[in-house]
């Protein structure tokens, strides 16, 4: 039996995931409400008015739980305890340390019989070709057996997340890694203070029919938000880790790539406001609507609204973010490029994307024409932005060297739920003293 010869030996490392750990490590000594004068970070609330997640009922996650309800976790199957105990009521989960999702390694998660080569040899394009996908593949062959192990590793790694629920990492080093955070079909969710490595995809699926040359699809986003409602997501770091692309190999000419999102928000998500995180060396970073399709349009037509403020989004490729359908504000964030630098705003179907008050530093030879990527007929608001300290009109600067690609100004909705905005000049300062996890105030 063997896994990728990229993750097999590095993923074996850690304790054997714990069968049925004590759920309970640990209880606050705070009733319902934080005690007077004391700031208890795990109390806190969205404030007033700041962005997307502040509208109608606001977002205040398990502020308001019960001593009962209120747990500390070390371990993966603590945490996931802790997820599954009964009722809607407040919850608060503080996470103490790092987190394994994957402590045995993507040998845990193989069935019988797979065997990594053994698939490489099968759909070698130079024999399969590029005219017919794996889906009719039998459940004994290699794809077969390659889809019950996903189906393994897919069932350990994701944990879903009740409403009324407040997540946060206590002190400076508490995180997952390889997790999977299914924030789906609920109303009112916290995720504060946490460092997310984001999982690798043990088992991807060759696709011999992506595109002109076949491509490695993955799975597995650190945090998805899946018609929900009412989520704030703060200061917390999300990055590839120990598991760069940088260090991936190819095959079949192709990257093998093993990992898909950090943040995705869809299929009807609303009211999501993602402030102070750090989103670094990643590709495919933050998707907003999933789909173009008639099908899932229905149901994300006048949803899909978020606000993203004060974020570093550091050595990334693209997607931050790529929105369809959604109104969404992104103000007061840093952008960071290096060389692989693809774009930052995806301007995708029906989307109406606030892009104000940003500050992007962009490497030698690389034009701030990039920074938005027009993949459908929709218009975009772009004001008082700077590049490399310099204010810069983005949409002017794409339409005049991308004219194939001409973006309509005016995204006709002027965002209101806004905290106070600090100017571009003042954001790279700010944003580096204070995103990311580990600096909760």
């Amino acid at each position: 039996m063997q896994t990728s010869r990229w993750h097999a030996h590095a993923m074996r490392k850690g304790a054997a995931l714990a069968g049925c750990a004590a759920l309970v490590v640990g209880l606050t000594a705070a009733g319902a409400q934080a005690h007077p004068g004391h700031r208890d970070p795990a109390r806190q609330t969205l404030p007033a008015n700041d962005g997307w997640a502040a509208h109608g009922t606001g977002t205040t996650g398990g502020a308001a739980a019960d001593a009962a309800r209120v747990y500390t976790v070390t371990t993966w199957a603590g945490f996931k305890a802790a997820l599954a105990v009964p009722g809607t009521a407040p919850r608060i989960i503080k996470v103490k340390g790092t987190v394994d999702a994957v402590a045995d390694g993507c040998d845990a998660f193989a069935v019988p019989g797979y065997d990594f080569d053994a698939y490489l040899a099968a759909y070698d394009p130079a024999t399969w070709g590029h005219d017919t996908d794996l889906s009719a593949e039998p459940d004994d062959s290699p794809e077969g057996l390659r889809r019950a192990s996903a189906a393994r590793q897919d069932q350990a790694v994701k944990a879903n997340v009740p409403a009324n629920t407040t997540i946060i990492g206590v002190g400076r080093n508490a995180g997952f890694k390889g997790a999977s955070l299914q924030i789906k079909g609920v109303d009112n969710v916290i995720v504060r203070n946490l460092a997310f490595e984001s999982p690798v995809d043990c088992f991807p699926q060759w696709d011999p029919t992506d595109g002109a040359t076949g491509n490695w699809n993955s799975e597995y986003d650190s945090a998805v938000v899946y018609g929900s409602t009412h989520v704030w997501l703060d200061h917390n770091t999300f990055t590839d880790g120990e598991h760069p692309d940088s260090a991936a190999p190819t095959y079949f000419g192709m990257l093998y790539q093993q990992h898909d999102g950090q943040l995705d928000i869809v299929r009807g998500a609303d009211h999501v406001t993602a402030s102070w995180n750090v989103f670094s060396d990643h590709d495919k970073t933050i998707l907003i609507g999933n789909s173009d399709s008639e099908s899932t349009a229905a149901g994300d037509r006048g949803h899909l609204r978020a606000t993203f403020h004060h974020n570093l989004f550091e050595n990334l490729v693209e997607r931050a973010p790529r929105v369809r359908f959604g109104q969404v504000d992104v103000y007061d964030n840093h952008f960071v490029a290096n060389d692989d630098y693809a774009y930052s705003f995806g301007v995708g179907k029906e989307s109406a994307l606030v892009a104000e008050y940003n500050a992007f530093t962009l490497p030698d030879g690389v034009s701030a024409a990039k920074v938005l990527k027009k993949w459908s007929e929709a218009p975009v608001t772009a004001a008082h932005n700077r590049v490399n300290g310099r204010a810069v009109d983005l949409i002017a600067v794409h339409n005049a060297e991308i004219p194939a690609e001409t973006l309509r100004p005016g995204a006709g909705w002027t965002p209101t739920l806004r905290t106070e905005v600090d100017p571009a000049r003042a954001v790279p300062g700010l944003v580096g003293r204070g995103a990311g996890a580990g600096r909760l105030r």
